[in-house]
């Protein structure tokens, strides 16, 4: 196991699904998490797709029990933001190696995206060896990352992108897969009408995939 993705890959290890969030109002982050890690999955990505998400990371943040993340990383400068805003780890669609020097001058624990075997053997030079798999589906699914990992035993993924409740198990059941990243845990209807209760089921739903 690399030392630069030790972190990232105990926060993987948390909960067989990790959440991807789009908020769009900072009001509705913090009962949006509580209801999450209530229902059994503390690793929360707060995309960087609106302008509430620095807000909504931060009030996940203060979520006893969350480890709340920030998603969608593409310059240094969403690097220093999330981790200014609360974020304790990073995730990106591909990788870049002034993303991952500013991850790493951040000490921003980074789970760097790779879609094919020389994305994923470059970042494994770098000392990663917990990537996200994206995009999952589009990029041929559990029969392409189980093939992408036959020859690279070494590194593990979260697949993110197309996963569902129907697929997550295809995922889940393969030996180099820590974690899967779905969206489906926190439907953009449920979380505009405040239907916590509904999302922490759901929650708890997703939770139980590897038991």
């Amino acid at each position: 196991m690399s030392a630069k993705t030790q972190r990232t890959r105990e926060i993987c290890a948390l909960a067989p699904i990790v959440p991807v969030l789009v908020v769009d109002d900072a009001a509705q982050a913090r009962p949006l998490a509580e209801a999450l890690v209530a229902g059994g999955l503390p690793a929360l990505e707060v995309t960087l797709r609106t302008p509430a998400a620095l807000d909504a990371i931060r009030a996940m943040a203060e979520v006893p029990g969350g480890v709340v993340g920030a998603g969608t990383l593409v310059t240094p400068d969403d690097v220093r933001a999330a981790k200014e805003a609360g974020a304790q780890f990073g995730v990106s669609p591909g990788a870049t190696d002034a993303l991952i020097a500013a991850c790493e001058a951040e000490g921003l624990p980074l789970l760097p995206g790779a879609a094919t075997a020389s994305e994923a053997m470059r970042l494994l030079a770098r000392g990663y060896d917990m990537l996200k798999f994206f995009p999952a589906e589009a990029s041929g699914g559990a029969p392409a990352l189980k093939a992408i990992g036959a020859p690279l035993p070494q590194i593990s993924f979260c697949p993110t992108g197309g996963v569902t409740p129907s697929n997550a198990q295809d995922y889940l059941s393969l030996s180099n897969v820590v974690c899967a990243g779905g969206s489906w845990v926190a439907p953009k209807q449920m979380v505009v009408s405040g239907d916590w209760a509904e999302i922490e089921t759901l929650a708890r739903e997703a939770s139980k995939l590897m038991d």
